[in-house]
């Protein structure tokens, strides 16, 4: 397998970019064309599939370890289809037999209260990301963030819901998926101030560094679901910028920030959306955005009133 790492620069030009051709397999650069490796060796599967079904029948291996399953995903799951190793239907007799099987299985795979406990948080992960929206790397490092914290006994005390809304939060702001407090809370049924008292208790319990939210990292999500323009997203991110460069967001929370500059985004590409949308998406009050508008206008000079 070809590692970046292993050519710095093309010899002849002294150029870093590089081209791979997989059914050569070789290496050349992407300017003058000169060969820089060559026999590469493929780490793929040695056959081919032009759909699920046959990528599925020639596969021989499952899917990847995870930490959103309680038992990482390594143990064995018995399926509904009722067929034996060859794809034979199983005979009628052995049906009953098969659905006890199937059900110690299940009881089995999760045993003692600690297994119960973590299969019960990693649920309560999975569905509070599902209703955000998270991405599947998110839920991992959420499920991940709740394991060290289960391991170090950090739960005692607390309940299992409130660490695992923990977890996600932590989880989406260390990924640069921030989510509000409001938005956690909703999801996970646990209110804000108890999210909040959990959060700093497992920050310090795990010592785990986070650098404060920027308005940044909420414009393209908030811009997504207003139905906004790519241009007036980066033209909300550059006001965000250039507030940040004027000491502006100090002190302001972020998500006021981040609905503030996309409405003036918006204003300026004839794009205008409404501050009542806005704060609905963004989950502030419309006085916020008010606020934070004059503030970035009056600063920044923008030339809209």
């Amino acid at each position: 397998m070809y590692n970046k790492e292993q050519v710095q620069s093309c010899p002849f030009c002294n150029s870093t970019e590089t081209v791979i051709d997989h059914q050569r397999a070789e290496v050349s650069c992407a300017h003058c064309g000169l060969v820089l490796d060559e026999n590469l060796i493929d780490q793929g599967p040695e056959w081919r599939a032009f759909d699920n079904e046959q990528r599925t029948k020639r596969t021989r291996t499952g899917a990847p370890p995870t930490f959103a399953i309680s038992d990482k995903g390594l143990l064995t799951d018995i399926d509904y289809k009722n067929k034996d190793f060859y794809g034979r239907n199983i005979p009628e007799r052995n049906i009953a037999q098969i659905h006890r099987i199937r059900k110690w299985n299940k009881r089995l795979r999760v045993s003692g209260a600690g297994e119960r406990n973590l299969a019960f948080a990693l649920g309560e992960i999975d569905r509070c990301s599902s209703t955000l929206g998270i991405p599947r790397p998110v839920r991992e490092d959420a499920a991940y963030i709740y394991r060290n914290a289960a391991k170090k006994g950090l739960i005692r005390g607390r309940s299992i819901e409130s660490v695992a809304a923990t977890s996600v939060y932590t989880a989406c702001r260390r990924c640069g998926k921030p989510r509000t407090l409001e938005e956690i809370s909703e999801a996970s049924n646990v209110s804000k101030k108890q999210i909040g008292k959990t959060y700093r208790f497992i920050l310090r319990e795990l010592k785990i560094k986070l650098n404060p939210t920027s308005p940044s990292d909420y414009i393209p999500r908030f811009a997504s679901s207003l139905g906004l323009s790519g241009e007036v997203q980066a033209k909300a991110i550059e006001i965000i910028s250039k507030a940040k460069d004027c000491g502006l967001c100090s002190g302001k929370g972020p998500t006021g920030l981040a609905a503030a500059a996309i409405y003036i985004a918006s204003v300026l590409f004839n794009d205008r959306k409404t501050q009542s949308d806005i704060a609905d998406v963004a989950g502030v009050t419309e006085v916020t955005i008010r606020n934070r508008y004059k503030e970035l206008s009056e600063n920044l000079e923008m030339g809209i009133i």
